[in-house]
């Protein structure tokens, strides 16, 4: 009897070769269930073969009661010009500065998407984004921050309290999460979501790039800069960077559905003052629960913060909705990420202090400008030398971990802030590599020239 080969005969084949994955098609079904054409997608449909990787193991191994890990090479993933570590808003902005200047660019990111603490951690209000300038209410997150929040007012219910005269917009997540991919994507920044640095790679002095474990095992990305936008300065730290390191407030942010069915005046009665901070969709708001002061580079502290925060709202919550007025209620989230406020500084070449941010005065190395975070101040600039560390080369840092004094991180610390520092981190990283120098020898006018093609305000 004459057989006809079928499709999974020939992906089967295909497989076997190891070419299954760059031959199968993309389907994408409906809610039905259903795939083009609408048919049916059983499992059989769905699942199809692949070959599997017999990688090199170099397992660790016990000897005399210590464990030890043997050498072994790593693969080579990727080389690129300029690579940043962590996605947040920091990173995404230096990524996206990076590229757009022509910067080979590559951003590694530990969870699914982008935006950090914004999105994955529902900080959803975009703090210190104005300052009062010559007595005027001006705004200083612009550049790449800038257009991702005018991007979000082109959507209906992905951004409200924006435009002129209002400060501190807040945004849906999902918007902005989508807003940050698009930005990413149109500037061809090679993206890889679900990996964690775990190492550096060192030339003598000098970052040459990082380790990362993933589902495909430990590889390495060697870069001519390296941006360190963890957050928790986990870059710097493992290259030996001098640094400090603070303890602050952990907690958790957690969503209420259906508030603009409740009755406030009752649950006020009840004890209840108020239902959380405002969001896009109406009848949603967000809720901080603020959480002690504690290590966040301590995993027993995360755990169980986590755990002790998750039982607490929940428990809030059910007996809200238990509560006259609040019948309605339910929880709708609570945040992926645990919210670290701050853990470690770099020292770098110039600690930017409070007393400074408050005086009026000007950096030759200005590279971003700090917002009030009710717009009642005039804006702080931030001098290159803040991100810079003090002898490591090949490397920047921005966002929280940037160099500045405790009295200062309330500010520093702020999405804002982490914006216009992310963008001048991947702007002077474009021009060390353009110019084939050293981070602590770019020239500054040239950096800042660039940052103002590229929008942002420098003051």
């Amino acid at each position: 009897m004459k057989h006809t080969m079928t499709r999974r005969d020939l992906l089967k084949l295909f497989s076997a070769a190891g070419l299954g994955p760059a031959l199968a098609s993309r389907v994408v079904a409906d809610e039905s269930g259903k795939g083009p054409q609408g048919k049916e997608q059983t499992l059989g449909s769905m699942l199809q073969p692949t070959s599997v990787e017999n990688r090199p193991r170099y397992p660790a191994f016990i000897r005399d009661g210590k464990v030890i890990q043997p050498e072994r090479p790593l693969t080579v993933f990727q080389e690129t010009d300029v690579l940043v570590v962590g996605g947040g808003a920091a990173g995404w902005a230096a990524a996206v500065s990076a590229a757009r200047a022509g910067a080979k660019t590559m951003i590694v990111e530990r969870y699914g998407c982008f935006g950090g603490l914004w999105t994955g951690g529902i900080v959803l209000v975009v703090m210190s984004t104005h300052a009062a300038e010559n007595g005027q209410l001006t705004q200083v997150v612009r550049g790449m921050g800038g257009e991702l929040l005018d991007r979000h007012a082109k959507f209906d219910k992905a951004i409200v309290n924006c435009g002129k005269q209002k400060f501190n917009p807040t945004t849906d997540p999902e918007a902005t999460m989508f807003l940050m991919d698009e930005m990413i994507q149109e500037a061809k920044v090679k993206t890889l979501f679900h990996c964690w640095a775990t190492d550096v790679i060192m030339d003598g002095g000098a970052v040459r790039g990082v380790v990362f474990e993933s589902k495909a095992g430990r590889q390495a990305i060697l870069a001519k800069v390296v941006v360190d936008t963890t957050g928790d300065g986990d870059i710097f730290a493992a290259a030996g960077a001098e640094h400090v390191q603070w303890l602050h407030a952990m907690g958790m942010v957690h969503r209420l559905g259906n508030v603009d069915r409740a009755d406030l005046a009752k649950l006020k009665a009840a004890g209840y003052k108020s239902l959380g901070h405002i969001e896009p969709q109406p009848s949603v708001r967000w809720v901080i629960l603020r959480g002690p002061s504690s290590n966040g580079l301590d995993i027993n502290e995360l755990t169980r913060l986590q755990f002790e925060h998750r039982r607490a709202i929940w428990e809030r919550v059910q007996k809200m909705s238990k509560t006259p007025g609040g019948e309605s209620l339910f929880l709708l989230q609570t945040a992926p990420q645990i919210g670290v406020r701050t853990t470690r500084l770099l020292a770098g070449t110039h600690q930017l202090t409070y007393t400074e941010s408050r005086e009026p005065r000007k950096f030759h190395d200005t590279v971003a400008v700090g917002g009030a975070q009710h717009g009642e101040h005039a804006g702080w600039p931030i001098p290159y030398g803040a991100l810079l560390p003090k002898k490591l080369d090949g490397l920047l840092t921005a966002g929280r971990s940037f160099s500045m004094d405790d009295k200062l991180v309330e500010d520093g610390r702020l999405i804002g802030a982490c914006l216009t520092t992310g963008h001048a981190a991947g702007a002077a990283a474009a021009v060390a590599v353009k110019d084939n120098c050293r981070p602590r020898d770019v020239s500054i006018p040239k950096v800042q020239k660039l940052l103002r093609e590229q929008g942002a305000y420098l003051g």
